[in-house]
């Protein structure tokens, strides 16, 4: 048996070959078939040893089954260890019960995932009250990996304006946005949102005098119904700002939704590849591989001498 490989789900065929060429370890595609009355067979290739699996939990529901099918194969035919590599981790949202007889979905993904894989990897996951990703998978590791490091190598081979400010959509936001506009040397601020519904935010920059005959770059965690980002947008045209483009590290939205953006006032919308989108401009690679070294028999982790 090999000793370690790369195997991924077909909705993430985007970064599992990347990442299996990276590591320079055997890669496979894991086969699913759909039966008529919708129950859904997974097929995996020769397990490994340590065998990571790549899986982007962007709608989740039938990727979850998919997981569970597959890691039943791996360890039936011998993976001893396997790592789950899920750069969008969905259902982190509710970790509390808000209405009386609400599911705490983050409570049973967590056990259930905790309970099927020996390591789980993400990026930035949504975590709200939860301090932790230790806190989501107990008695397994957890890596939350941050993608400021990708966005600043785009950012610094763009020569970014001087004269930019970041922004971010709400405070939860401050602290990476001020990170990144601190470490490239440019200003930044964050707005005040207020919630109304799903898909209708209040959006006010306390400091919305600075952003006059500026440039400016919004940089969010999560763009889905689109709501904030165009209330953002909006609000930061009606204050001046000579342009603005916009980085979401996970694109939910549908494409369809860049018409409105444009019409808001966004010049451009790029993403991390954290899920496949038309708007992907910035890979994940570099991130999730050194992550992975230890994984990987007989390579050094990134960092460590040979």
């Amino acid at each position: 048996m090999i000793p370690t490989a790369v195997q991924w789900l077909p909705t993430s065929a985007h970064f599992g070959p990347q990442l299996a060429e990276t590591l320079s370890i055997p890669g496979h595609a894991i086969n699913l078939h759909r039966f008529p009355d919708g129950e859904l067979r997974a097929t995996v290739g020769p397990a490994a040893t340590t065998t990571i699996v790549c899986c982007s939990l962007d709608h989740p529901n039938d990727k979850l089954i998919a997981l569970l099918f597959a890691a039943e194969a791996l360890r039936r035919n011998g993976a001893r260890r396997l790592v789950l590599v899920a750069p969008y981790l969905g259902y982190m949202r509710q970790d509390a019960a808000f209405q009386p007889g609400e599911a705490i979905s983050q409570r049973a993904v967590g056990a259930l995932l905790a309970s099927t894989f020996d390591r789980v990897i993400t990026v930035d996951a949504h975590l709200h009250r939860t301090p932790s990703l230790a806190g989501v998978f107990p008695g397994i590791d957890a890596d939350n990996l941050s993608t400021a490091p990708a966005i600043e190598a785009k950012l610094r081979a763009e020569t970014v304006a001087p004269t930019t400010v970041v922004v971010g959509p709400d405070e939860e936001s401050r602290s990476w946005v001020a990170g990144i506009a601190g470490r490239l040397g440019l200003a930044c601020s964050v707005a005040r949102k207020v919630r109304q519904s799903d898909q209708s935010v209040q959006i006010a920059f306390p400091d919305a005098t600075l952003f006059a005959g500026r440039p400016v770059l919004f940089i969010d965690d999560i763009v889905s119904s689109g709501g904030t980002l165009t209330a953002c947008a909006e609000a930061l045209a009606a204050s001046g700002a000579s342009s603005i483009e916009a980085i979401i590290l996970h694109a939910l939205f549908p494409p369809e939704l860049m018409t409105a953006f444009g019409r808001a006032g966004i010049r451009s919308v790029r993403s991390t590849n954290s899920v496949p989108h038309p708007t992907n401009a910035i890979r994940l690679d570099d991130l999730l591989a050194p992550a992975l070294r230890r994984e990987v028999i007989g390579t050094p982790e990134s960092g460590s001498p040979p």
